[in-house]
């Protein structure tokens, strides 16, 4: 192959990656852009230094706060495990949250009218700066402000299982630090869903870019025991949120 020829196809060869960086937002002209719901771990290594920890009682006074179900609550707990028996493994996202998650979401209740605060699905949210842009839709948050977000308290995640992007951890760690350079933060808590499966989570803020977080065991929320925990640990955030507001 002559040298013509050869510099010809290295030059198509660097104008097809140019394009390609633009449509995935990293041409170099251009801030990079991520989206939440496609963010994987070597994105967040790239952007943050970010760390899982190990730690015995950080989740100790969210899990193990003294919290008393009534037996009407525990019988709608039974009542929703019954009625998705067996067909969780099979749901798309959107099924899981009809099904599953919404009716759960809605007897916690976080429609807090006289508080303004509110849960707020599909939620368009960005954090821009100069080396880096996050944006995209939420899955779930609970938020300050009934006609529009405006301080985002805690997240939850969900999980698409076809979708080539389906790792719904580090999008939740992704919006947790959002949400915690947005608030001007040192903590936040948050959950993401895979099938049946709920983790919770807890980031923490250390410096500059620079963040740890802690996942939980996980909880089955067809087995009643957990899905009387992942009641409880919701019921936790929102009355911790109605003491941040009080306070």
């Amino acid at each position: 192959m002559n040298t013509e020829i050869e510099l010809k196809l290295l030059k198509e060869i660097e104008e097809l990656k140019r394009k390609f960086n633009i449509l995935e937002g990293k041409d170099n002209n251009q801030i990079p852009t991520y989206q939440y719901s496609k963010i994987r771990d070597v994105d967040l290594r790239k952007l943050f230094d970010i760390e899982k920890k190990l730690s015995k009682n950080i989740f100790d006074n969210w899990f193990n706060y003294d919290i008393c179900l009534t037996t009407d609550i525990v019988v709608y707990l039974q009542e929703l495990i019954e009625q998705n028996s067996g067909l969780i493994d099979d749901y798309n996202e959107e099924d899981l949250k009809i099904y599953l998650i919404s009716p759960l979401l809605n007897k916690i209740n976080f429609m807090l009218k006289n508080e303004e605060i509110r849960g707020f699905y599909e939620l368009p949210m960005k954090y821009a700066t100069d080396k880096f842009i996050l944006n995209g839709t939420v899955d779930f948050v609970v938020s300050k402000g009934l006609f529009q977000s405006k301080i985002p308290y805690f997240f939850i995640q969900e999980f698409k299982r076809s979708e080539e992007y389906g790792n719904p951890r580090p999008q939740l760690l992704a919006e947790l630090i959002s949400a915690v350079e947005l608030n001007d933060w040192k903590f936040i808590k948050g959950a993401y869903i895979i099938g049946g499966n709920w983790n919770f989570v807890i980031l923490e803020k250390l410096n500059v870019g620079q963040y740890q977080y802690f996942i939980s065991q996980n909880f089955d929320s067809t087995k009643i025991n957990d899905l009387k925990l992942i009641y409880k640990n919701l019921l936790f955030v929102k009355n911790e949120i109605l003491s941040m507001v009080e306070a």
